[in-house]
């Protein structure tokens, strides 16, 4: 198993991670990687990843669905968070092919924060082929 370590520097944001799994898979010739945010307040996605306005779209309508100002009982005041987190869910399968990860054209990996700036790990693991 890997660790990619990040630091989130906004409340809610997507942070590009891409090249960090790929880096993670380059040795193995085929098999699935597993994806995983063990955060109860961020999450994970493939999205498209040639145009930035696309995550800030995510981001405002996630915001429009789910105000951080909404009337929750969680008593801790992140409970917008832990609904977009669950909304966009915590893990994530890709399948390699010759090192790769197989991606759409546009697509990136993302992780997702909606209750930062904080400290996260994303962990990955790997099943290689036979």
């Amino acid at each position: 198993m890997h660790t990619i370590k990040l630091r989130t520097n906004k409340r809610a944001e997507f942070l590009d991670i891409t090249s960090q799994v790929e880096e993670k898979v380059r040795e193995v010739a085929k098999g699935i990687c597993l994806v995983f945010c063990p955060h109860t307040t961020a999450g994970l996605t493939i999205n498209e990843n040639a145009d930035p306005d696309v995550q800030k779209d995510i981001l405002a309508h996630l915001e429009k669905m789910v105000p951080e100002q909404g009337r929750f009982r969680h008593a801790e005041g992140n409970s917008d968070a832990h609904i977009k987190s669950s909304l966009l869910g915590f893990s994530l399968q890709i399948i390699i092919d010759q090192g790769k990860l197989v991606l759409g054209t546009w697509q990136g990996v993302y992780f997702c924060e909606f209750d930062g700036p904080r400290s996260r790990n994303v962990f990955i693991k790997i099943i290689a082929d036979k």
